[in-house]
């Protein structure tokens, strides 16, 4: 269905934009990788692709992972049997021993890293966010840490210590609470969450919550079939 129009991206050649709203730390949006892999590999000469981070977890309430450890022993199954993905032992350990962890978990640095990759290259936005999902559920990295994103920051060829600087700059931070602020303005109520803006500027909701390629796929042709004929 259409929806708002307040999300303020600017189109190149005049392809409608898909936005990807996630968050670092669910679950569910790591089980949605491979499904947005995918249709940005399928649709690459129909669509521009962005990806913002839905602040889920509060920086001033940052939450111990025993708060959610209960949850998650659970959850984690139905998320594997569901998407095909897998949660890797060193993130599990965390979930399965609580109380030994020192993990306090907040969606903040994750979305600023986020922020920084997308000023850089923001081609690459989308890859990276899923490169964090992966690093955090499968090879069990504490996204709160700096450390966590040493790795990320060879892959993606940056300066590691110009990286970790700009994790502290405001400007970044101030940009990762403007893309909680839009995605909260937008309505979503589930993560992973689709929507496409038009080059008329009108908005339309593709999915809301972890959705089959197919039924993303199936929604994004019957919105762009009027532009093809």
């Amino acid at each position: 269905m259409a929806g708002s129009t307040l999300i303020p991206f600017q189109m190149s050649d005049q392809k409608p934009i898909l936005i990807y709203c996630y968050d670092a730390y669910c679950g569910w949006c790591y089980g949605f990788s491979s499904v947005i892999k995918k249709i940005a590999e399928d649709y690459a000469d129909k669509l521009q692709f962005e990806v913002v981070s839905g602040g889920m977890i509060s920086a001033e309430n940052p939450m111990p992972i025993k708060a959610v450890a209960g949850y998650i022993a659970s959850a984690y199954k139905q998320v594997e049997a569901t998407t095909g993905c897998r949660f890797g032992d060193d993130f599990l350990w965390h979930i399965m021993n609580p109380d030994e962890s020192d993990w306090y978990i907040h969606s903040e640095k994750a979305a600023i890293a986020l922020c920084i990759i997308k000023q850089l290259m923001p081609e690459r936005g989308l890859a990276f966010a899923t490169d964090l999902q992966y690093a955090l559920n499968f090879e069990g990295r504490d996204l709160t840490d700096n450390e966590a994103y040493r790795h990320l920051t060879i892959t993606y060829n940056i300066s590691t210590e110009l990286f970790f600087k700009a994790l502290k700059d405001e400007s970044f931070r101030q940009m990762a609470a403007q893309e909680f602020e839009m995605v909260r303005k937008l309505g979503v109520s589930g993560f992973p969450a689709l929507l496409l803006q038009m080059p008329e500027g009108k908005t339309f909701w593709i999915s809301n919550g972890f959705t089959p390629y197919h039924q993303v796929s199936e929604r994004i042709q019957k919105i762009l079939s009027p532009l093809t004929h």
